[in-house]
């Protein structure tokens, strides 16, 4: 029997932070270790473990493998959370990668030069309102289910869910005009595997502090 995944990366979101709310809504218990020095990661790399150089790296059926969406793809597939045909997966893989774009802008935000973050800020809150919640409340409301493909749970409805807890922080007005994401967002976060991992004491990780950014920093050699 195989053991737990096993998560390598810093103590914070990140990266792996998609890849922990997927396993945590399959049901899936995995272990951490968490990368705390430059050294941890240095031992990493040369032994062998990070192909490309680089984390998140998860131990998981025996193999060791990197690449976020890599590692995305294998946990769907294998937990039956990405459609049941080749077009509900073209959906699926159309509406991440359209979800991945304002992630990736929220993820960076704390990299951001205390100077320009209240710019960024106000370009981030316009595209969650004008581009990116619109074409999703639409979906919805286009065919009347509780999920966005296949009427069923897939990890779209998972990754679009953990981007509405980052809107949420980032302003909880921003949410005001999308009712049916409201509800997908509390349907979701009411499946008990889900509902535990949003549970105080899990493995779930909070907003970044500014002392967890710079040890991140230090970590991967950020300047």
């Amino acid at each position: 029997m195989a053991g737990k995944p096993k998560l390598h990366y810093f103590n914070g979101r990140g990266r792996m932070e998609s890849i922990r709310w997927l396993l945590a809504s399959a049901g899936v218990e995995f272990e951490e270790k968490f990368i705390e020095t430059p050294e941890d990661l240095d031992k990493l790399k040369n032994d062998g473990n990070l192909i490309f150089q680089q984390v998140p790296m998860v131990e998981i059926d025996g193999m060791k493998m990197v690449q976020t969406r890599a590692i995305l793809n294998y946990i769907a597939t294998k937990y039956n959370l990405y459609g049941k045909d080749i077009k509900e997966r073209a959906l699926i893989d159309m509406y991440i990668e359209g979800m991945a774009d304002l992630n990736e802008m929220i993820l960076v935000l704390p990299l951001c030069p205390p100077d320009q973050k209240e710019a960024k800020i106000a370009q981030i809150k316009e595209k969650v309102t004008d581009r990116y919640l619109p074409v999703f409340e639409k979906v919805l409301k286009s065919h009347g289910q509780d999920y966005l493909v296949g009427n069923r749970l897939s990890r779209a409805d998972i990754h679009l869910v953990e981007l509405l807890y980052y809107v949420e922080e980032l302003d909880p007005s921003l949410m005001a005009n999308f009712p049916l994401l409201k509800a997908l967002k509390t349907r979701i976060s009411n499946l008990p595997p889900v509902k535990k991992f949003l549970q105080p004491g899990s493995q779930r990780k909070p907003p970044i502090s500014e002392e967890d950014l710079e040890k991140a920093r230090k970590i991967f050699r950020i300047k």
